[in-house]
């Protein structure tokens, strides 16, 4: 039999969750809706691919643009989709959730025969099965026949291989058919068919884990101990009760006389801002310890620690930690209650969360606007037209590898910003007002920058900053300032900031004035995705520069180096310098590539295909020459 791997895999639902933005209203009152993958094991596969393990995921999904959005979003998350159902009959499954106050989450499922439904024995491979050290269930696909029936071979399979299992009770009376629509947030009905149900198959598990409630439908009894002994004589796996804010219990043997003869973990003093969700972020962390070897009071200090992370942050998925996230957190304790509003501990989640492979990242740069306009023969209309062949430049040269992007705007243009859509393109969009200083934004992203909400998640926010570090304080206050309030926005967003600075503008210039400007921006609390740095000349002025990022913050994406309409020899020597430099991770260059074409094809002197032609030539001559350095780089080391 091939070794495992993969650690767990997990089965179930998986539906497209719509939180309320608003908090404090009723359902019925919101008035737009944040957008997040969801079900209880599609959370726990996310949870623990973010603390570190190698999931993979068992359910259904629709053949339509929601069943897209989560396979598409799991793969990002880092989870194995080969056991994802496409099913071409059913919807994806949808659920509305809000937060009403510290006591009140109402939810509504939309699950009328919903693609995670339609999972059957058929659709368990036992290929698949044997890819994972354990199978880790869940409580709502044991409340249909069909469902039962695909989770009990997962389950089978897995311990006829020598396999863990798991469960998660996760119960929902009204997914169980005990609750009416409107009663989507209620844990708790009493059920003896639910808990002969679930009893029937207790004993397929090496560990079971819920809260006193979901134990009580599990042993039939309201009282805590007198559940747990009832599960304890069905069962001989591992027992774990959440009990909230005081944390949990893990009782491997016998059943002692009250919660408190567990063994336990810690608990931690947070606010609860929202409890949806908090249970697969437990149960990722219980995961990461039990897959791990750990002993309970770590696997469950871990879970404890998850559970209130998740708690302190809207949304489920997004709001588990990664591990270096989990480390930080437990190394330098709780701060503040509200753990949102921990500013160090949040720019931690956000920076360790980022999704996408950028280690190299060749980027054609054409957001050029003022330049362009001043072309003889341009007007706006034919700027928009130009920009389509450089966007079809790029794609001919990235060909639908990784590590190609473009820079362009959403003013001149459009319409290639639309069609690169998709396409797998790394895309930075300015938001600068070309020329201003002190800096001053683009008139579309509006006083607040609230226009920021109608760019997609996947665009990264450029604004170039003509600054300098003898600039007097008047001009520095002037432009920190803006760039506060246009960070804050693409982060409320959910939106990577990619800074360019360019000094030698303003005044001259040497090896300490990257530094100078990295380190005022940091000290205003700012932390770019990315940087954006002129073109240097020497290892010493690189490494001075990357020094500076990495010592105020250890999770950036990196530099691109830009490329000042340089000579493209002078880039590749460029080149050959930055990439020596981990953190220099590629190129963001633009008329050094575009601007001969431009003239000629704006002048008339060249057609669409010369231009194409011309452009994805130097494109790819850039894109080489980065390659080869970087190789070089790697090589050696």
């Amino acid at each position: 039999m091939t070794a495992p791997d993969l650690d767990l895999i997990a089965i179930g639902r998986s539906s497209v969750d719509l939180y309320g933005s608003q908090v404090g209203g009723r359902l019925e009152d919101m008035g737009s809706f944040e957008k997040y993958i969801g079900g209880s094991p599609t959370n726990i596969a996310c949870g623990t691919a973010r603390l570190g393990l190698r999931p993979g995921l068992i359910t259904g999904v629709g053949d339509e643009h929601m069943g897209r959005f989560i396979t598409e979003q799991l793969r990002r998350e880092g989870v194995e989709t080969a056991g994802v159902k496409i099913d071409p009959e059913r919807l994806t499954a949808l659920v509305l959730l809000g937060i009403r106050d510290a006591d009140s989450f109402p939810l509504i499922f939309y699950r009328e025969n919903c693609a995670d439904m339609g999972l059957s024995e058929a659709d368990i491979d036992p290929a698949f099965v044997a890819r994972a050290h354990a199978v880790v269930a869940t409580g709502t696909h044991l409340s249909h026949p069909r469902t039962e029936a695909a989770v009990l071979k997962a389950l089978r399979l897995a311990r006829e291989a020598g396999r863990r299992t798991a469960l998660d009770i996760d119960y929902r009376p009204n997914l169980w058919g005990l609750a009416g629509h409107g009663a989507g947030e209620e844990r708790f009905v009493e059920s003896a068919q639910v808990t002969a149900r679930l009893q029937a198959t207790l004993h397929l598990f090496d560990l079971i884990v819920g809260t006193e409630e979901e134990f009580h439908i599990a042993g039939g009894s309201t009282d805590t101990m007198e559940a747990l002994r009832a599960v304890r004589a069905v069962s001989d796996a591992v027992l774990v009760c959440k009990r909230g804010p005081m944390g949990a219990a893990a009782f491997p043997g016998a059943i002692p006389d009250s919660l408190d003869g567990g063994e336990s973990g810690p608990g931690f003093p947070i606010e609860v801002f929202n409890v949806l969700g908090a249970g697969d972020g437990f149960m990722s962390g219980l995961l990461r310890g039990w897959l791990r070897g750990a002993d309970w009071p770590t696997s469950l200090t871990w879970a404890n620690a998850c559970g209130a992370l998740a708690v302190s942050r809207h949304g489920c998925t997004p709001a588990y930690p990664s591990w270096s996230e989990l480390e930080f957190f437990l190394a330098r304790g709780v701060r503040t209650p509200a753990l949102r509003h921990d500013t160090e501990l949040e720019q931690t989640h956000w920076a360790t969360n980022r999704k996408g492979d950028w280690s190299r990242c060749r980027v054609f740069a054409f957001d050029h606007r003022k330049q362009m306009e001043e072309i003889d023969g341009a007007t706006p209309d034919r700027i928009g037209a130009f920009k389509r062949l450089c966007l079809q430049a790029a794609q001919e040269v990235a060909g639908g590898a990784p590590g190609y992007g473009i820079l362009c705007d959403g003013r001149l243009g459009r319409g290639a910003l639309h069609a690169a859509a998709g396409q797998g393109l790394w895309i930075g969009r300015p938001a600068e007002w070309p020329g201003a200083r002190p800096l001053e934004l683009e008139p579309e992203l509006g006083p607040d920058c609230g226009g920021l909400r109608e760019w997609p998640r996947d665009h990264v926010v450029k604004c170039l900053c003509f600054a300098h570090p003898d600039d007097d304080d008047a001009m520095w206050q002037a432009q920190l300032a803006t760039l506060a309030r246009l960070f804050a926005a693409a982060r409320r967003n959910s939106l990577e900031v990619l800074l360019e600075v360019i000094p030698s503008k303003v005044g001259p210039v040497d090896a300490g004035t990257a530094p100078a400007i990295i380190e005022r921006v940091y000290d205003a609390g700012l932390y770019p995705d990315w940087w954006k740095l002129e073109p240097m000349t020497s290892d010493a002025a690189w490494r001075a520069a990357c020094d500076a990022i990495n010592a105020r913050d250890a999770h950036t994406r990196g530099i691109v180096v830009l490329g000042l309409d340089a000579p493209a020899p002078a880039l590749e020597e460029s080149f050959a310098i930055a990439s020596r430099h981990d953190l220099v991770k590629g190129f963001a260059v633009g008329r050094t590539i575009f601007g001969a074409a431009a003239r000629a094809w704006f002048s008339g002197q060249i057609d669409n295909e010369a231009a194409v032609a011309d452009m994805a030539a130097r494109y790819r001559a850039l894109c080489d020459a980065w390659d080869r350095a970087r190789d070089r780089k790697e090589a050696v080391a």
